[in-house]
């Protein structure tokens, strides 16, 4: 079996700072996969790429803000947005979360927070 490669877009010693951070959340990859969903506030985010260099499951991208969550914005977080070439992070792949927090410590702005996903009990 292959050892498995890190994504290439990973920082390592960015990583290494935010896991020693005392304030780190979550379950320290310790959560089931999609336990935990990572909330990007975008009225906060600049698009900065941090969450992206430090999350090892390919979690978020940085690309420009949707018109629709744009609209959503006040108008300062727009204009903030627009000054930072209106970039802000996604999580298209937040089912792969495992509640590391190196994203929320990471985050210069602390546009991120970790949120335990509901779960349904039948019986």
């Amino acid at each position: 079996m292959e050892a498995e490669k890190p994504k290439p877009d990973l920082d390592a010693k960015k990583a290494r700072r935010a896991a020693k951070h005392p304030n780190r959340p979550g379950e320290k990859c310790n959560a089931a996969p999609g336990a935990y969903r990572p909330i990007v506030n975008q009225a906060k985010c600049e698009g900065k790429n941090d969450c992206v260099e430090v999350c090892p499951y390919n979690v978020f991208e940085v690309r420009r803000i949707d018109d629709s969550d744009f609209a959503k914005l006040p108008m300062l977080a727009k204009l903030k947005s627009i000054v930072h070439g209106r970039k802000t992070a996604y999580t298209p792949n937040d089912d792969a979360c495992l509640a590391c927090g190196l994203c929320v410590v990471a985050c210069p702005e602390g546009a991120i927070k970790l949120a335990r996903v509901a779960t349904l009990r039948i019986g």
